[in-house]
């Protein structure tokens, strides 16, 4: 390896992290695009989803489409059905993590 092709990879600016944060109420007609951003807004995007346990879920593609969608607006027709697919995943994860209720045996003692 040269001493230049080592200075060019060495200064090749590294792939910026990207993040998108999506809400859904009960309700609304779409998800919602509520936070969006690269490098340093990103790292505190996820940050603060991992610190309320909110799951963080990688997709580069998904994420590439929702940057493009302005904040507070909901996410169009076209990708209903991926999001859709994700949180109906991500509520069939949370459910199961929810420990069971523990039923007590009545005690008939009158």
């Amino acid at each position: 390896m040269s001493a230049a092709s080592l200075f060019k990879k060495m200064n090749k600016p590294k792939d910026l992290r990207t993040a998108v944060a999506i809400a859904y109420e009960a309700g609304s007609r779409a998800p919602v695009v509520v936070a969006a951003g690269k490098g340093l807004i990103a790292e505190q995007i996820i940050e603060l989803a991992k610190a309320n346990d909110i799951y963080v879920h990688e997709s580069k593609e998904l994420v590439a489409l929702l940057m493009g969608i302005d904040l507070d607006k909901e996410i169009p027709p076209s990708l209903y059905k991926v999001v859709a697919e994700l949180l109906a995943w991500l509520y069939q994860i949370d459910a199961a993590m929810v420990p069971a209720k523990k039923v007590e045996p009545k005690n008939d003692e009158s």
